[in-house]
């Protein structure tokens, strides 16, 4: 449920985004990645079924509780003695029967003391699971959300390729009619441009499949997609990173409630053997209906018992021995599998902290070979009208061209996408961390309150109902592109 009373300190590290939108009339209807994340919050149905579970896992703490609190009940019977014995002339022909009991339990050895604990540290866990599973649809949407930016250039780059290359094949057919160049030059300017509408198509369908995956994940078709903020509070280094995964990542935080949840159930078991105290208060009432007509027999009975009753194991086969030690093992488990998942976060961190870097410098490296290629074609066709460069060589010059942009637009998503996963491995990217909008955050904790000490055993929940939305209204997604420098988006 939603948190009414509490909204946690977040970084508005996209506010100026959303600003910079209201102040463009020409993009009213854009998307900013702000709002993405904000509908991916809202709607994604990975995470609204995380949080359904993690409200299931909050109702293991009033089940546990359960078992040391006091449990009542009542029958009632009615018999109906169809054919008496020949003897029975005090048999009653029908009695009505009603009971009552209330067990209370003093002492179980400590389970139900354990078992509670370690509920509570699995709700801490699946907590953590929550944030972690926040943060994964975040980068995932990140990610999305570069791709279609991503593959929108690539689209607009090769289209003005392929209309270059039209352009070139025209020329080079006018020079062969005149007798200029040659067939081959007019057949080598023919591949190229087949090549390159073939490439389009490519292109075409990689934004197509991008934009079905950012509509999956964000419930709405991605229009307009504005470029995203610079990311804030990126580390300097490697180790920095590391260093605040440890203490925030939730993968890690998640494996250190469950060690803490294992070791509880090692209390669980071993109070298998030791002893049980409880009491017990019943009353019964009997009534016969006056169907004994004796005058020596009362129709009418009551009864009431009080006992207080103590069990001492003495041997159960081994059974309490094997349980503990079965604790003491998954104990066990779960420490090594909370050193394999702080492992994994200091591989995870320090391989995007890499990649990070690597694609900005990567970054730099393309921005000169573009810079470079688009001299070097400039060269090549002056070159050629000179005659010194064949048709191949303008051919080339313009796929290098091409390749150069291509791989530019590759390295921004990239490293943008690298950079939100060392934020993300580093704890640091969930709805708190990036300054969602659009009314109070989600906190898991208000659910775990409302529930912990319910006790009314008809105290039902309002019928589940649907969260995330479908999309089903939502258009096929297209090859459409805006107009624009792709290497260089306002």
């Amino acid at each position: 449920m939603l948190d009414t009373n509490k909204k946690q300190p977040r970084a508005r590290w996209l506010a100026g985004l959303a600003l910079g939108a209201l102040m463009l009339p020409a993009a009213a209807h854009a998307e900013t990645l702000q709002g993405a994340l904000a509908k991916a919050y809202e709607n994604n149905p990975t995470l609204t079924a995380a949080r359904a579970g993690q409200r299931a896992n909050d109702e293991n703490v009033p089940i546990r509780k359960a078992d040391g609190l006091p449990s009542a009940g009542a029958g009632v019977d009615y018999q109906e003695n169809l054919v008496l014995p020949g003897n029975a002339f005090f048999s009653p022909k029908r009695t009505l029967t009603v009971g009552g009991q209330l067990t209370v339990p003093i002492y179980q050895g400590g389970a139900v003391k354990n078992a509670v604990k370690a509920a509570k540290y699995r709700v801490e866990a699946g907590q953590a699971d929550l944030r972690a599973t926040e943060a994964s649809i975040f980068s995932q949407t990140v990610g999305a959300y570069m791709d279609v930016i991503r593959d929108q250039a690539i689209v607009q780059l090769n289209q003005k390729n392929v209309s270059v290359l039209r352009t070139n094949l025209q020329a080079t057919s006018d020079r062969f009619e005149i007798g200029d160049l040659t067939r081959t030059d007019v057949a080598q300017s023919q591949a190229r441009l087949a090549l390159a509408e073939g490439d389009l198509r490519t292109a075409e369908s990689n934004l197509i499949s991008s934009r079905e995956a950012y509509i999956r994940l964000v419930g709405d078709a991605p229009v307009d997609l504005e470029q995203p903020p610079q990311l804030p509070n990126l580390p300097a280094t490697a180790e920095d990173a590391v260093a605040i995964a440890l203490n925030n990542n939730p993968d890690i935080e998640a494996a250190n409630q469950l060690v803490n949840a294992s070791r509880s159930d090692i209390g669980v078991a071993r109070a298998t053997r030791l002893p049980k105290l409880s009491t017990t208060l019943s009353g019964g009432y009997n009534n016969n209906l006056n169907s004994v007509t004796s005058a020596t027999s009362e129709n009418i009975t009551t009864s009431t018992q009080a006992a207080v009753s103590l069990t001492i194991p003495i041997f159960q086969g081994g059974r309490p021995a094997a349980q503990v030690r079965q604790a003491q093992s998954r104990n066990s488990q779960a420490i090594e599998a909370y050193v394999e998942t702080e492992r994994g976060v200091i591989a995870q961190t320090r391989g995007a902290y890499a990649a990070w870097q690597a694609n900005e410098q990567i970054i730099a490296a393309t921005e000169q070979a573009v810079r470079a290629n688009a001299l070097s074609l400039e060269g090549v066709r002056a070159e050629n009208s000179v005659g010194t460069r064949s048709i191949l060589d303008i051919l080339n010059a313009e796929q290098e061209y091409l390749n150069t942009q291509v791989q530019l637009v590759s390295a921004r998503r990239n490293s943008y996408v690298a950079a939100f996963s060392v934020l993300a491995a580093m704890g640091k990217a969930e709805a708190r961390d990036l300054g969602i909008e659009g009314g109070a955050l989600y906190d898991p904790e208000v659910n775990y309150k409302r529930v912990k000490g319910k006790i009314f055993d008809w105290d039902d929940d309002p019928k589940p109902q649907q969260v995330a939305t479908d999309t089903r209204a939502v258009p096929a997604a297209d090859a459409s592109v805006p107009a624009g420098d792709p290497l260089n988006p306002q």
